[in-house]
């Protein structure tokens, strides 16, 4: 089954939430070779966060495939290849990255192989407190009404239909006044 990641940083709150320039916190999140990336940034502070979505989506990719949670963002190195792509990479394992960097969000969505078709949908959330059922609401729209969504024990969401699960790889993601969703439909690649 193909995995699927995404995450998204709502840049205003991370203003406010996370001071990226206290002592300890590049050293602690990011590779040598990212943080001379960061601090020779144009744009230090969405070079951080575009850096952590990345990490973000690569990890919930890998939660998915090897079914085990862990905290260790160094170990995700990432690597821009364009304005609008990169690579994570995790041991031996490689994760192609698209993201979306706006002065308002960054947008990351991390899949196994690269040309595997996806679905991603990213949106305003008006009522931060209702992201999730806002994001599920919008996913059953995409499918059915009928679908339900259920997350495992390890946190990753599942689709069901009539009590069966879905082959689907599903991500959401929501921070501030941003949520999206992105999957691929595991009968395709």
């Amino acid at each position: 089954m193909l995995r699927i990641g995404n995450d998204i940083v709502d840049l205003k709150l991370a203003k406010t939430q996370s001071n990226w320039q206290r002592p300890g916190f590049l050293e602690k999140q990011f590779t040598q070779k990212e943080q001379e990336d960061i601090l020779n940034s144009k744009k230090p502070f969405e070079q951080v966060w575009l850096f952590w979505s990345m990490k973000e989506a690569a990890y919930k990719c890998h939660v998915q495939q090897f079914k085990k949670r862990f905290y260790a963002p160094k170990k995700f190195v990432c690597k821009i290849t364009s304005n609008q792509s990169g690579i994570v990479n995790l041991d031996n394992n490689m994760y192609h990255v698209k993201y979306t960097l706006s002065d308002k969000y960054v947008y990351s969505v991390a899949k196994e192989i690269n040309h595997t078709k996806m679905i991603s949908e990213l949106f305003f959330v008006d009522n931060i407190m209702n992201a999730t059922k806002i994001i599920d609401k919008k996913i059953q729209a995409f499918f059915s009404p009928e679908i339900q969504i259920k997350k495992n024990p390890l946190g990753i969401p599942f689709m069901y239909q009539n009590e069966k699960i879905m082959p689907i790889s599903l991500s959401k993601t929501h921070h501030g006044n941003f949520g999206a969703f992105a999957f691929i439909l595991n009968n395709e690649s």
